[in-house]
């Protein structure tokens, strides 16, 4: 008798898929209430750390990353392996690491339990997963290594007098021998699986059944494929995978799938035992973790976005039969797989996704064929600055400020970059200055060659006009400063970091790890004082307000601030950067639009402020 197929299910609830709905605001309680069943689920794999769980765990819930980890390790066990997704040589952070940084990061991650790091790098540069590979496996890890999947630039037609001129559209860049190439290098550098990390949802099922079949041909390793839904392929393409025989597949449970998230695991449950092939998932596990993410997702609903988003109609594969019309949709869509009808494949789909509730396709991301992350990002970015107008003109620019930088793909940080970038490309162009007057201190450093290779040379002359260099100038890991590490009178004397964990998360987020650790150890110092003294503490008294007389330089939206470039009594000059403030992941120069002699400097390094505070009165 043959048997069954297998295909392995990576679980993405407990870190893509509340990252991608629910602002990565899961706590360690809610987690915990879900690991009795994941240890019932027997899925391949969980990934549970990396992208934004460690800073959001110390930023919004004051909880400790590596507890995050270990806690989830201990509950679990070996029954599934599990994951983290991590930048390569930036790791979670936005800077290179040097060796060491990257060696001990990941001997400590295996030691608290993880089994597989997901390794990409924003540029595709696999220079930049080389250290990483290597520290992963040294220590017993799996590397998987994954190669960001992204489109081309839709270009706009030269003109008659371009054409006339000899100017011809670019060539295609991110062609399947683009991505074959990178994954054949991954595997060479000792990669134990490659993934096709399709973060923005963009790949078609037609690519992407060509793609894995062109990996399955050419490499030994197994193959990966992980999506999301917001332009409305996901499930289609993942179907498409499946048949075009793919090893793992990433999916979220059903009330933390679909919409901005990965396809739901009831779905890929259906399909696989339509085409007789086994994943191994205990279906009455992941029903009883989907009753605790039905409370969880009511609770993250209202304290961090103040309301119910509609849920969507609960379906249970195992307990559940499907209405005959969804039924023979099913069937439709992996007829349609089967024979490469692509329209078919993707309208049965929204069609099965479309009667249960889950989020339309978003049109806007699918059209632009830009992550809705980056999209809202901009958003974000032209409200702060009252210019909610120029967004098209923004859009616009994206494919020339895209090439010029080296056609980076469209994934965290490079995405922010570039998104960030055309709106500043199209302010200085409303404004009548000339484009690229303002400019965030990562597009420099992208253009300079800081975070690796780019797909495409960047014209040396557009180097010298941004960076002031013509020669791409790689990141000199060598100048690689430690974060300071002082003692806390506050907290006892104690180090800010005690052991190489807290080393490590300084490093990792700075200004974040900076204010939890304070925190944490004075906490803990306060109440052994209390403990052997029991007595009322002294009320802190309240600091007077500021009394602002002169003319002060605002934020132009909210963010915390890394830097103050400026002290009390420097003359300072029109123009000139006084505050470097983290938003959106992207440094921001703040510069003065008056000349004087600073006054009062009326914020502090780690300091979060909101749009129009004032930083700095000059008189």
């Amino acid at each position: 008798m043959n048997m069954a197929r297998e295909l392995k299910i990576r679980d993405l609830t407990l870190r893509d898929g509340q990252q991608s709905s629910f602002a990565t605001r899961m706590n360690q309680e809610q987690i915990n209430r879900c690991l009795p069943y994941y240890k019932e689920a027997n899925f391949y794999a969980m990934e549970v750390w990396g992208g934004a769980v460690p800073d959001s765990v110390m930023r919004y819930l004051n909880e400790n990353p590596w507890t995050r980890l270990e806690t989830i390790h201990q509950a679990v066990g070996n029954v599934s392996k599990l994951t983290a997704l991590s930048r390569g040589r930036n790791l979670f952070g936005y800077s290179p690491y040097t060796d060491e940084i990257i060696d001990g990061f990941c001997r400590n991650s295996i030691e608290s339990g993880l089994g597989i790091m997901r390794i990409f790098d924003a540029l595709n540069d696999v220079n930049n997963v080389k250290s990483t590979i290597k520290y992963v496996k040294q220590y017993g890890g799996i590397a998987d290594c994954a190669v960001c999947y992204t489109v081309d630039p839709k270009y706009p037609e030269p003109t008659f007098f371009q054409k006339l001129l000899g100017k011809k559209k670019p060539q295609p860049v991110f062609t399947d021998a683009y991505f074959l190439d990178k994954a054949k290098q991954m595997a060479a550098l000792g990669a134990d699986m490659i993934t096709i990390k399709d973060m923005s949802g963009l790949i078609p099922p037609r690519r992407v059944a060509t793609l894995v079949k062109l990996l399955k041909q050419n490499i030994s390793i197994p193959v990966d494929f992980h999506t999301h839904c917001t332009p409305g392929y996901g499930l289609a393409s993942v179907l498409a995978a499946i048949v075009a025989g793919v090893d793992v597949v990433d999916t979220n449970c059903w009330y933390f799938a679909e919409g901005t998230g990965a396809p739901a695991i009831e779905f890929i449950h259906v399909i696989c035992q339509k085409l007789g092939i086994s994943t191994g998932v205990n279906m009455e596990a992941v029903a009883k973790i989907n009753a605790e993410l039905r409370t969880i997702r009511k609770e993250l609903n209202q304290s961090v976005f103040g309301a119910d988003k509609p849920e969507p109609t609960y379906f249970n594969p195992v307990t559940d039969t499907l209405p005959a019309e969804i039924d023979a949709l099913f069937d439709a869509a992996i007829k349609a797989a089967q024979e490469d009808d692509e329209q078919g494949c993707i309208d049965a789909c929204r069609k099965i996704e479309a009667h249960y509730g889950f989020p339309a396709p978003n049109e806007l991301v699918q059209k632009a064929e830009i992550p809705g992350g980056m999209y809202s990002n901009m958003v974000a970015q032209l409200k702060q600055l009252k210019a909610e107008e120029i967004l098209p003109r923004a859009m616009e620019l994206i494919p020339s400020v895209r090439l010029s930088a080296g056609l980076p793909p469209l994934v965290t940080p490079t995405s922010q970059i570039v998104g960030a970038q055309a709106v500043n490309c199209a302010m200085d162009e409303k404004a009548g200055r000339p484009m690229y007057t303002n400019k965030s201190s990562q597009f420099v450093g992208l253009v300079k060659g800081e975070y690796g290779k780019t797909p495409v040379e960047i014209d040396p002359e557009f180097r010298f006009k941004i960076c002031g260099v013509r020669e791409e100038t790689p990141y000199d890991t060598s100048k690689y400063q430690m974060q300071p590490n002082p003692e806390l009178p506050e907290a006892g004397g104690v180090k800010l970091a005690e052991n190489e964990k807290e080393v490590l998360l300084l490093e990792l987020f700075p200004l974040v790890a900076k204010g939890y650790l304070t925190g944490v150890k004075t906490k803990a110092y306060q109440a052994k004082v209390a403990a052997e003294a029991p007595k009322e503490a002294p009320k802190e008294e309240a600091k007077p307000k500021a009394v602002i007389t002169g003319n002060t330089v605002n934020a132009p939206l909210p963010g915390r601030v890394v830097e103050v470039l400026v002290k009390v009594g420097d003359e300072i000059k029109v123009g000139q950067d006084v505050v470097i403030l983290e938003a959106m992941k992207m440094e921001n120069s703040i510069s003065s639009d008056y000349k004087g002699k600073v006054k009062q400097v009326l914020v502090a390094t780690g300091d979060s402020v909101q749009t129009n505070d004032a930083l700095i009165e000059i008189e």
